[in-house]
């Protein structure tokens, strides 16, 4: 497992994206086993000079954080992805650059996602934010839960409001970023940012420079100047996914992508699986809600999209959310990860038996799997009427969308 997992991340935004829409979609590859869950952190008021636990490291805290919602590996404190209460949203790749990412435990891309989150309120505002965090703290540590070996990679971002999206790509503490207003776009674990950059760290060139991996004089690439010298590969998979479809691209197109196994966009293979999947449509217009769409679990071929909504009153659901360790956290403790506990929750393990039934391919998962497809497609067209009404929804009917649609899922597992 020594390459970075191959994630991909993608935004469409008018003219591409249907009726005003802005539609994000991840899927998130990690480690065969690792589990994932979907957790919603309310907004919070934090006391002067407190500080926040991040996965390895704490720093300071800010006066107040936003609601967020996100799926992250539960062993670790950040994300992988995630939304929050204003219409920002963001996933991180991990990237391997020409410079070695550090080993030595800082803030993780994932910490940064959970932070930018929880501190922006526009896609701009939390880019600013984590390029701040980055040069104060670093990134560095183990991506992954093993004691074993140390995985620790550099970072790409992709961050998405109802206005505009930005690519942010990052070496250490350099960094370079691209605004993106209309069109598609896909991210993967390789950098593409090239010659077009609207924002870079003030000393990225002069560093490219006394590395000796710029002269100075040729035009400035920044995929090119800090890749590594056997990187290849592109984001093709993903890039052509999204490129060859004919038609604007709705909630369903960004669903059907993620599912793609023939492309290479879903994972399935010896070392990594599509372990997490999210879909967002941001309305550009205002009085719509934003609606995040989260699996929960693993291959999204055989998962199903659940929606969310921010309201004041959210029903927390501990079905989609792992045991917590406390300070007996193999993942807290030092030397880490000596042992590796049974991080699966109530969801996951029903789905494992779901997956099981559908992989064998009998009559019963052919059957399963239409009645799995058909839960997603009532609460995908339940979504759209919300979209489509000129009234905002009611608050008490949303507030506990995830957890009922999680509940509904489970009792067709059983």
């Amino acid at each position: 497992m020594s390459g970075a997992p191959p994630s991909y991340c993608f935004v469409a935004l008018p003219p591409r994206a249907k009726d005003g829409l802005v539609v994000f979609g991840k899927n998130s590859a990690r480690p065969r086993d690792e589990v994932q869950e979907v957790v919603y952190f309310p907004a919070a008021e934090h006391e002067a000079e407190s500080r926040v636990e991040c996965t390895y490291i704490s720093i300071d805290q800010v006066p107040r954080t936003h609601a967020i919602v996100i799926s992250r590996p539960a062993w670790l404190w950040g994300a992988e992805m995630g939304a929050n209460e204003h219409g920002v949203c963001i996933a991180n790749e991990a990237i391997t650059a020409r410079e070695p990412a550090a080993e030595t435990e800082a803030l993780l891309g994932m910490d940064l996602v959970r932070l930018g989150l929880e501190r922006g309120t526009t896609a701009k505002e939390a880019l600013d934010i984590i390029v701040s965090l980055l040069d104060e703290h670093g990134q560095g540590g183990n991506y992954y839960e093993d004691a074993h070996s140390c995985h620790s990679f550099q970072s790409a971002y992709l961050l998405v409001d109802r206005d505009e999206a930005w690519v942010l790509e990052t070496v250490g503490k350099y960094w370079a970023a691209e605004r993106i207003t209309e069109g598609v776009r896909c991210i993967c674990n390789q950098l593409s940012l090239t010659t077009k950059m609207d924002e870079e760290h003030p000393e990225l060139r002069t560093y490219a420079q006394s590395q000796g991996w710029w002269t100075g004089e040729d035009e400035f690439n920044f995929a090119q100047v800090f890749s590594p010298a056997d990187d290849h590969l592109d984001c093709c998979a993903g890039k052509d996914s999204l490129e060859k479809q004919e038609e604007s691209i709705t909630v369903q197109t960004m669903i059907n992508i993620l599912r793609d196994k023939a492309s290479g966009v879903c994972i399935d293979s010896e070392s990594f699986l599509t372990t997490s999947s999210i879909v967002s449509v941001l309305p550009q217009n205002r009085s719509s809600p934003c609606i995040h769409y989260f699996t929960g679990t693993p291959d999204p071929s055989r998962s199903i999209f659940k929606p969310f909504i921010f309201v004041d009153d959210v029903k927390l659901v501990p079905k989609a959310q792992s045991p917590c360790f406390g300070d007996d956290d193999p993942a807290k403790k030092e030397p880490r990860f000596q042992e590796k506990p049974d991080r699966r929750h109530e969801l996951y393990k029903a789905h494992e038996w779901a997956r099981a039934v559908i992989e064998s391919d009998q009559e019963q998962g052919r059957t399963l799997r239409k009645t799995m497809l058909e839960l997603e497609k009532q609460g995908l067209e339940a979504m759209e009427e919300i979209l489509s009404s000129p009234e905002p929804p009611d608050p008490a009917e949303v507030g506990d969308l995830f957890y009922d649609c999680v509940d509904t899922e489970m009792k067709f597992f059983k």
